[in-house]
């Protein structure tokens, strides 16, 4: 039977997370708010509107959350030229697409950023599909980004691992009945993805690699 590997990018597969968070933080006191570097880590994740929703609340002035998005995008879109790709995540991809895995990403990302990101993985040739933000109606926490990667890859929630880095991938995956692997390289806790459905945690794709055999994706 077919077997599907769904992957996060920003945080998990590419260096990208403490970028969005200086970014984001530039967007907000651009705009007048003083957002704690801190919490915006703990949103990134998120799309752009629930990121600006989760952090700002619902007595904000949503007639400048397109502003706000639209100021983060260009602030980040300064990095798109060199994204760091976390060590080893390409010959992760290549090698689950060698053992017979159907690869697909699920991200917020969408546009130049997305393909700004898969360049920094350089796999394609290992990736199959790929769902963004642009896809579905509700992102991470939601289970549909993960519902859609599924669909993509033509797998059922049963036979498929969804790989991430913040609790919202944990959530999303775990509320699509996929198995859920974390890793620490986004920056949050291993005791914070496992409370949020992890079935197993890891260092970095490079720690992943090198422990297929006895992880969730053997």
């Amino acid at each position: 039977m077919e077997r599907a590997a769904l992957f996060d990018v920003d945080g998990t597969l590419v260096d990208t997370n403490h970028l969005h968070v200086t970014t984001w933080w530039e967007a907000f006191r651009q705009a007048g708010h003083q957002v704690p570097m801190h919490a915006i880590h703990r949103a990134v994740g998120l799309g752009s509107d629930d990121l600006v929703a989760h952090l700002l609340g619902d007595d904000r002035d949503k007639d400048r959350d397109e502003e706000l998005s639209a100021a983060h995008k260009a602030l980040y879109g300064q990095y798109f030229d060199r994204l760091p790709a976390l060590r080893d995540a390409g010959r992760l991809l290549r090698r689950l697409d060698q053992d017979g895995w159907t690869v697909v990403l699920a991200t917020s990302a969408g546009g130049a950023e997305l393909s700004a990101l898969r360049r920094a993985i350089d796999a394609d040739d290992a990736i199959k599909a790929t769902t963004s933000a642009d896809d579905v109606e509700q992102g991470k926490p939601a289970a549909e980004p993960v519902e859609h990667a599924l669909e993509l890859a033509g797998v059922p929630a049963e036979r498929a691992v969804f790989v991430g880095d913040t609790v919202w991938d944990m959530q999303a995956g775990s509320r699509a009945g996929v198995h859920c692997v974390g890793v620490l390289c986004g920056g949050i806790p291993r005791a914070d993805l496992k409370e949020a459905g992890a079935r197993a945690v890891y260092d970095d794709p490079a720690q992943l690699l090198a422990s297929l055999a006895d992880s969730p994706l053997a």
